[in-house]
């Protein structure tokens, strides 16, 4: 890998890219808290584990975020949420400025305008959304999607950064939800649908989509997996209706398997 990356952020899709870029090369992550970078580094060497080729060794867990200064590919991974995203995306901006590193800056959103963030990093030139996947080290697809202002370097060198992760990067349309989950989110909502308006429970109408449809996990459980919070924000981004129950689930803390209760009960 001939980047030096850095990921900001100390999440699910934070830690799960570290872990993959563990397998070629060291890589520096930023956590906003130690408590949050004890998490962070637990939840690495986990994940290393799970692989023959990564080392968790080569992941550095930080929580300066000025660390992250001489990195030539800088990551923003937190909350989708366009606030907190666009803060960041300014902080990293500005010390990319003042390091004159020349730093392509990029992010994870799943929703968000890419061209509202690249203008809030500064840079829309050298600005890239890199929309990977969860599980981060199993998932081969990344969406890429560019401002309009970005250059030819920059696309050059976020789709080697893909290739070197072991990815396949295609370029998508900078459109809400880009191509995944602009398809995929109408058809998770319809089946939530269909489960109430039927009672079927969970499990059957997942098991008509694994065995009929050869799906390799059910709508129910699937939303379950991206979290229902999640799920609703993104339904709201991309202009599709959120049905009822996951509204209810949401209220009501029930956010899937992060919160140990979702469609499914989690132990």
């Amino acid at each position: 890998m001939e980047e030096r990356l850095g990921i900001v952020g100390s999440g699910t899709i934070a830690c799960g890219l570290a872990v993959t870029a563990a397998r070629q090369g060291d890589v520096l992550l930023w956590a906003r808290s130690e408590e949050s970078a004890e998490r962070a580094k637990a939840a690495v060497a986990k994940g290393c584990a799970k692989l023959d080729d990564a080392d968790a060794d080569c992941v550095r867990v930080v929580t300066d975020l000025e660390a992250l200064r001489d990195m030539t590919f800088l990551v923003e991974a937190i909350i989708e949420h366009h606030g907190h995203k666009t803060e960041m995306l300014g902080d990293l901006g500005e010390m990319a400025r003042h390091a004159g590193s020349g730093a392509v800056i990029a992010t994870t959103t799943s929703s968000l305008s890419v061209t509202e963030l690249s203008k809030a990093s500064g840079h829309p030139e050298r600005f890239v959304a890199l929309h990977v996947f969860n599980p981060v080290p199993r998932m081969k697809l990344v969406e890429l999607a560019f401002p309009a202002e970005a250059n030819s370097d920059t696309r050059e060198r976020a789709r080697a950064l893909c290739e070197a992760l072991g990815k396949t990067p295609v370029e998508v349309p900078e459109i809400p939800g880009f191509v995944v989950n602009r398809l995929l989110f109408p058809y998770l909502f319809s089946a939530v649908d269909l489960l109430v308006d039927t009672g079927m429970s969970p499990e059957d109408v997942d098991q008509c989509m694994t065995l009929g449809a050869g799906m390799p996990m059910g709508p129910m459980a699937l939303l379950d997996y991206v979290g229902l919070d999640v799920s609703k924000a993104i339904g709201e981004s991309i202009g599709v209706r959120v049905p009822d129950k996951v509204n209810e689930l949401v209220e009501a803390g029930s956010l899937g398997r992060k919160s140990g209760q979702g469609f499914y009960s989690y132990d």
